[in-house]
């Protein structure tokens, strides 16, 4: 192999590996940004999550009020019968 035909691959290699560094850094960019956008929608998760425990306990106190409200007025009009 002559010199030149040498050099030329050496060339073409670090032109690829040029290439495959840029390539990484691309995936590690658009990585980055799918785990910060996974732990957003996660956090955004667990906040709806909260806030559904929070209206089913605030449901449940309502139905528990309500109950006893209408075995107050049941009570009332069987008295009064």
């Amino acid at each position: 192999m002559d010199k030149e035909k040498i050099l030329r691959q050496f060339e073409e290699i670090e032109q690829k590996l040029e290439k495959v560094v840029a390539l990484c850094k691309s995936y590690e960019a658009i990585n980055s940004e799918l785990k910060n956008k996974i732990m957003k929608l996660e956090e955004e998760l667990q906040g709806k999550i909260e806030a559904e425990e929070s209206y089913s306990h605030e449901r449940d106190l309502i139905r528990s009020r309500i109950d006893n409200l209408l075995s107050k007025l049941n009570g009332i009009t069987e008295a009064h019968n």
